[in-house]
């Protein structure tokens, strides 16, 4: 049985989501796994959004340890998170130090891991771009795919590093961004600069849309997927690398077909 630790600031229904569809296989039996618990860096009462997500993981029964990075930030008198990253994280491990895990997961968690922390609890992560493609926030991921007039897009997991985005990858599920239901979208903004659209439109430009909610799409079928290929021992971290079951490093595991299967079957289909 793979045992996890789950990572999250819990902010939305998009973290909730990726908890949900975890828990919900593990609890008929679909994914061979536990969650050992939840750490969550906000407290009860600090935000509506993470107060929901607090109550999804007590009605699961996963044990709970929260920590409140705003707050801590706020005792320590420090101008930004980022000087006091690496406190905080040592406060974090050691509220873990009697928590062992096979792999953590981090879905929807809003801070970047200190090197010791990201040494200590060695954790998946999701990108929104495959493997090869664009590092950065999934705006500048995907106003990247449209500068370039991109071929693909796509969403990997990979092992979160120093490196950000570049983590060895595990796996990712990639999709085309031309032909049905792109193609007048590109024709919309044909002959027009990134700069000039993101000044005209921003984030409400239908083609960036469209590429973000394909990519959302398949997120959660993604690392469900995944975490089955780490549970069935096909897949597994050594040294913070990806290996096989011999202990070999390997190259990312493409899911497109078992995302898409599970999209059809759901009735989630474009």
């Amino acid at each position: 049985m793979l045992r996890l630790g789950w990572f999250s600031t819990g902010r939305g229904g998009g973290s909730r989501g990726l908890l949900s569809v975890v828990a919900d296989a593990i609890q008929c039996g679909e994914l061979d796994a536990e969650i050992a618990f939840v750490f969550c860096n906000r407290e009860p009462g600090e935000h509506a959004g993470s107060d929901e997500y607090i109550s999804l993981v007590q009605r699961y029964g996963i044990s709970l340890i929260t920590h409140s990075s705003l707050r801590f930030r706020k005792e320590q008198g420090a101008p930004n998170f980022a000087s006091v990253r690496e406190a905080y994280d040592r406060e974090v491990m050691g509220l873990l130090a009697d928590q062992t895990t096979d792999l953590n997961v981090l879905a929807g968690y809003g801070l970047i891991f200190s090197p010791q922390m990201s040494r200590q609890h060695v954790s998946l992560n999701l990108h929104p771009a495959t493997p090869d493609g664009p590092i950065g926030t999934w705006q500048q991921v995907i106003w990247e795919l449209i500068e370039k007039e991109a071929s693909e897009s796509g969403t990997m997991i990979h092992i979160a590093t120093e490196d950000l985005d570049r983590g060895p990858p595990a796996s990712y599920v990639s999709f085309p961004i031309h032909g049905q239901g792109y193609d007048e979208l590109w024709t919309e903004v044909a002959g027009q600069g990134v700069n000039a659209l993101k000044e005209q439109h921003g984030e409400e430009l239908p083609l960036l849309q469209h590429i973000r909610a394909e990519g959302l799409r398949r997120e959660r079928p993604l690392l469900l997927e995944t975490l089955k290929v780490f549970a069935s021992g096909k897949l597994r971290v050594a040294d913070r690398k990806v290996v096989d079951s011999n202990g070999t490093p390997t190259s990312p595991i493409c899911l497109n077909d078992e995302v898409e299967r599970t999209l059809s079957h759901s009735g989630d289909t474009a």
